[in-house]
């Protein structure tokens, strides 16, 4: 089987120990790095645990200008945006592909997974298995999942035949332009497309492995214990576990709040940041993304971003420009300029208020009120 991880460099330690465990598991298997980044300096791949790193501009997104689509996503947005042409790409040339997140460990063979899709075209990983049986777990996980998606797409495998191929065109398609964390407008990256990919595509499993994908959201139902030095999750061998939200401390917050002094999730977690930080987390963490700074260096506001992407005239404008570059005619310029004009209207549209109302208390204009609610009956 191949597995490929999308990432940039903040990730790499992270993704470099996804892709030890999974080798240490699964030495025959492929495993690619899709990088939404610059090969960053000292990379070199024969160091590496990763059999290939494919770099954003290398993936043959079908957009006309790739620097103004690539400065339009977040950097959570574009390394889940690319997720979709690396799996089409890939499926034209592997049987059997498989993805899994950079913050994922795998602690156990999968051949399953190979198993499962010889019957099976498309497989995905919900987020809850079971019901949940009080109401902050209800609004902690199962509401959650309703924000964010059913299903998690950390983890997804697809077949190379007829339904998965259409499946990743159509993943594909739909990442290219409604790659987007708008939750208000029903959208979370590519989760909640996830939703509605069942009814659109047969032979797709729902994988309710209580070893599989394995993370905070569903340890409700899931009890992890430690028995001779190999993990288990009700009594099942664990395979990956999923250590999502641990940069920002949700992992840890939430593993607090549902581990009930089970020792083994601790455990899971030391062992983890002991293995990333022996692999460069120290180092990875210091890289700023690439496409997240313009030619200078200085970073990219999420104003500057969101305004390109939301403003489709102002992408006609600069369809053929770099909108990272800040000499000349840039976007970088406009957008300042831009502000600027904003601001002078703005500044005077106060002055305007401000002398309206002195107008507004003065006695002339208490004593022409009558006149002028009759005068509205008698305009053409």
């Amino acid at each position: 089987m191949t597995f490929f991880t999308s990432a940039n460099n903040f990730y790499l330690a992270k993704a470099r120990v996804l892709a030890k465990s999974l080798k240490k598991h699964m030495p025959s298997s492929i495993f690619i790095l899709i990088l939404s980044d610059k090969i960053p300096s000292g990379f070199n791949i024969e160091n590496e645990p990763f059999d290939d790193v494919i770099t954003i501009d290398k993936l043959g997104i079908p957009v006309e200008n790739i620097n103004m689509w690539i400065y339009m996503h977040t950097v959570v947005e574009l390394c889940t945006a690319v997720k979709g042409q690396a799996l089409y790409n890939l499926l034209e040339k592997y049987e059997k592909v498989v993805y899994l997140d950079p913050d994922i460990a795998v602690f156990n063979d999968l051949y399953i997974i190979d198993k499962l899709l010889d019957q099976y075209d498309i497989i995905f990983t919900p987020h809850q298995t079971a019901p949940e049986e009080n109401d902050e777990d209800v609004v902690n996980n199962e509401i959650c999942s309703l924000k964010h998606g059913t299903y998690n797409f950390g983890f997804f495998a697809v077949k190379a035949n007829k339904n998965g191929k259409s499946y990743a065109k159509w993943y594909r398609d739909r990442l290219q332009k409604h790659c987007k964390d708008d939750k208000a407008n029903g959208l979370f990256t590519d989760q909640r497309w996830g939703d509605i990919a069942p009814a659109l595509f047969e032979k797709l499993l729902i994988w309710k492995d209580p070893g599989a994908n394995v993370s905070t959201w569903n340890l409700t139902h899931r009890v992890i214990t430690n028995e001779n030095g190999k993990y288990y999750s009700n009594g099942n061998p664990l395979l990956f576990y999923h250590y999502s939200g641990f940069d920002s401390g949700a992992q840890l917050y939430m593993l607090n709040y549902y581990s009930k002094g089970n020792s083994a999730l601790y455990e899971l977690r030391n062992w983890y940041i002991n293995e990333i930080n022996m692999n460069g987390q120290h180092e990875s963490e210091k890289i700023i993304c690439f496409y997240n700074q313009y030619s200078d260096h200085t970073l990219v506001k999420e104003e500057e971003r969101k305004l390109l992407r939301n403003r489709i005239d102002v992408q006609h404008h600069f369809a053929d420009t770099n909108p990272y570059e800040k000499a000349g005619n840039s976007y970088y310029n406009w957008f300042l300029d831009d502000i600027n004009v904003n601001n002078y209207y703005y500044k005077n549209r106060e002055e305007i208020l401000k002398e309206l109302n002195i107008v507004y208390k003065t006695r002339s204009w208490r004593l022409t009120e009558p006149l002028r609610k009759i005068s509205k009956y008698f305009k053409k």
